[in-house]
């Protein structure tokens, strides 16, 4: 089977992503217009209802260096959060999140930010304390 060149593939996300096709909770485009390589993005991940994040809205960058998608993309929170996964900077940190952690090349930032918004939700974190709304890294 071959490769999807990286190109290739982050030009349907970015179609995906533009059109609003995936899920309506989260939404990614690029951080750029001009951004030719398709490095740099921005994505929002919708609070999970019935959370301590319900009617929140949560902004992250999202890279996509030279390697991806052979490895995840670096993911960092702007929104200040309260999550296992996420240092006191806002980095996601792989090792504690496991679709970074376990990284597969069909992948997508689609799959990330959903699994982001899932773990938000999980009977563990929706009750974690959070900063107070809007603030920022």
């Amino acid at each position: 089977m071959s490769k999807i060149p990286r190109n290739f593939k982050l030009l349907e996300e970015l179609e995906k992503g533009e059109k609003g096709l995936g899920a309506e909770s989260i939404s990614y485009g690029l951080a750029s217009q001009d951004d030719i390589t398709m490095t740099y993005w921005n994505g929002t991940i919708l609070g999970p209802p019935h959370s301590c994040h319900e009617n929140r809205i949560y902004s992250l960058h999202i890279v996509c260096d030279e390697s991806y998608p052979d490895k995840p993309p670096k993911v960092k929170f702007v929104s200040k959060i309260n999550l296992p996964c996420v240092d006191s900077n806002g980095n996601v940190i792989p090792g504690e999140f496991d679709t970074l952690k376990n990284w597969r090349r069909a992948y997508t930032m689609e799959t990330v930010l959903l699994e982001l918004r899932k773990s938000m939700a999980s009977p563990s974190n929706k009750k974690l304390q959070q900063p107070p709304e809007g603030s920022t890294y």
